[in-house]
């Protein structure tokens, strides 16, 4: 592993155009749970799975019910970044990262202090009414009790992506080319089973595709380079 590891930070030495793709195992070493794992959001038990909860149609017509879920469960604001997070804002100061592509609602990457973020699944921090679309802090939504309601009486809504929506546009066509353009690109924390996040890697044509993750992946065999542990443990050693 240690090996591995070199190898990696060999690549990061003689890349110039690094994109970083990431999912929930970024945030897990933060104490964040992620979904899918023995220990993750859909299997624990609640009145309703978490995948429905976590749907547009439930939203509508549940929105008492997922906003307690919502509340309880997806409140990032008190988790802080860990190592990769930092080390990822590092390498984006020294000029050699570019952009991070991640499925995480967190935040901790901006917290941590990176800039160039993509967020495919949206983010926590944003909330807009949906009737007047005037913007609410995360802080106001996990305070406040029941459904969050607007100055103007309309529902505020999380700004990120539940099932049945699609992805943001702009943010798409901007992490497919930020992936187009890298030189290398590490996919980490993530089992890249999620559509259509998943497909985005398909775009990288460059060098090295580095895949960090606890567990195989479907990608495992196109990559240069797969290690299989934690982020924390290759983060911390660059």
């Amino acid at each position: 592993m240690e090996e591995k590891i070199e190898q990696f930070k060999q690549i990061l030495e003689k890349s110039n155009n690094i994109v970083f793709f990431g999912g929930a195992g970024v945030s897990t070493e933060s104490g964040i749970p992620d979904f899918r794992s023995k220990h993750g959001l859909y299997n624990m038990q609640y009145k309703y799975p978490p995948e429905q909860i976590l749907s547009h149609t439930f939203f509508m017509n549940n929105t008492a019910e997922f906003y307690k879920f919502y509340r309880d469960k997806m409140n990032s604001l008190k988790y802080e970044p860990n190592i990769t997070h930092i080390k990822l804002t590092e390498l984006e100061n020294k000029g050699k990262l570019k952009a991070i592509v991640t499925q995480n609602i967190d935040g901790l990457h901006q917290k941590a202090g990176s800039k160039k973020v993509y967020e495919l699944h949206g983010s926590v921090l944003r909330n807009y009414c949906m009737g007047c679309n005037k913007f609410y802090t995360a802080e106001f939504v996990f305070a406040s009790n029941d459904i969050p309601k607007c100055s103007c009486g309309g529902v505020i809504k999380p700004n990120v992506v539940l099932y049945e929506e699609g992805l943001d546009d702009e943010t798409v066509i901007g992490a497919i080319n930020a992936i187009q353009n890298a030189d290398m690109l590490i996919v980490a924390g993530t089992s890249l089973t999620v559509y259509p996040a998943s497909d985005l890697i398909n775009y990288f044509k460059g060098d090295n595709l580095v895949l960090i993750n606890k567990d195989s992946t479907p990608y495992d065999s196109k990559a240069n380079l797969v290690i299989n542990e934690s982020l924390g443990k290759v983060f911390s050693k660059i």
